[in-house]
């Protein structure tokens, strides 16, 4: 999984960074609630562990202002802050789950286990969408019975988000929010040719198209 970590002391930071590592993770750090604000709008993440009180930006402001912007990447608070109206309020601004400091690393690999589970975020690089048809996001081609058919950079994106959100209606706006770097904002005409070129790969009956709403991975 790629992960943004917002822990603004060092030494934890490094230790859970560390750790993640060792567990095959991508790991993204951030100090401090505008630098985490940046990367979030300029990468895509599978997840989300952020401190609470942080430098500049709080983890609770941080979470509010990407949710507002329809931005869904899952989210784990980390922090001291365990009052429960601080749990309220983490939960209130969109958080999916949420750790009391201290912990034991074991407990942090198991709650992101769960929202690996609970978001259909894979393991590893190759999916598989049915018996005969495979998506590697790290060498990006689609597998059709063996054949290999290559794509671009975005169009897996696009597709492994609408994959993550299947049987979900998701619209343009969304898939730009979550896709594309936030200052870079693609036309929507460009984000319609990509799934396009899917559906003509995969066929139309895996990715729907409901008109005026947006398109759905039908699982």
């Amino acid at each position: 999984m790629k992960i943004l970590l917002m822990e603004d002391d060092i030494i934890l930071n490094e230790i859970i960074s560390e750790h993640l590592e060792e567990n095959q993770h991508e790991v993204i750090c951030a100090f401090d609630g505008e630098s985490a604000q940046e990367k979030i709008y300029s990468k895509t993440f599978d997840l989300l562990l952020l401190d609470v009180n942080v430098p500049n930006i709080s983890g609770f402001e941080l979470l509010e202002d990407i949710r507002s912007k329809d931005i869904k990447t899952p989210a784990i608070f980390i922090t001291s802050a365990n009052m429960l109206e601080d749990i309220e309020v983490g939960f209130s601004v969109g958080c999916d789950d949420y750790i009391k400091k201290p912990f034991e690393l074991k407990e942090l690999d198991l709650r992101i286990n769960n929202i690996r589970r609970l978001h259909n975020i894979s393991p590893t690089s190759k999916i598989e969408l049915s018996r005969n048809i495979f998506l590697d996001s790290k060498n990006l081609f689609i597998q059709i019975d063996n054949k290999e058919i290559h794509i671009a950079q975005k169009e897996c994106e696009v597709l492994l988000y609408l994959i993550k959100n299947k049987n979900k209606n998701v619209s343009i706006e969304e898939l730009s929010l979550n896709v594309w770097a936030y200052e870079d904002s693609p036309l929507a005409s460009t984000i319609r040719t990509y799934i396009k070129n899917l559906r003509k790969i995969l066929g139309e009956d895996y990715i729907l198209n409901t008109r005026g709403v947006g398109y759905r991975f039908n699982a």
